[in-house]
């Protein structure tokens, strides 16, 4: 079982938008789930984590944790298809 929780998960990605008024970037369990999927394949292509104690980890655990201490920011979808052309 993976620690922290997909509602503390949740909680620490939605924080910084909170904290400027804006909605929202994540909303569900599935979005959570895409969202670290994604960074662990990143992590298994080869990209460097961005926490300190990834030695002997796997890239999923790797990926929570870092979208837990907010070392990576989940963009909203249409920013991300902007980003993407």
């Amino acid at each position: 079982m993976l620690h922290p929780s997909y509602t503390d998960l949740i909680n620490a990605v939605n924080s910084g938008a909170a904290e400027s008024g804006d909605e929202p970037v994540v909303q569900s369990r599935y979005s959570i789930v895409i969202a670290t999927a994604k960074r662990a394949r990143q992590i298994i292509a080869g990209d460097e984590p961005m926490i300190a104690k990834a030695y002997n980890k796997k890239p999923l655990s790797i990926a929570v944790e870092e979208l837990y201490e907010q070392k990576v920011k989940i963009l909203p979808e249409d920013e991300d298809a902007a980003s993407e052309e």
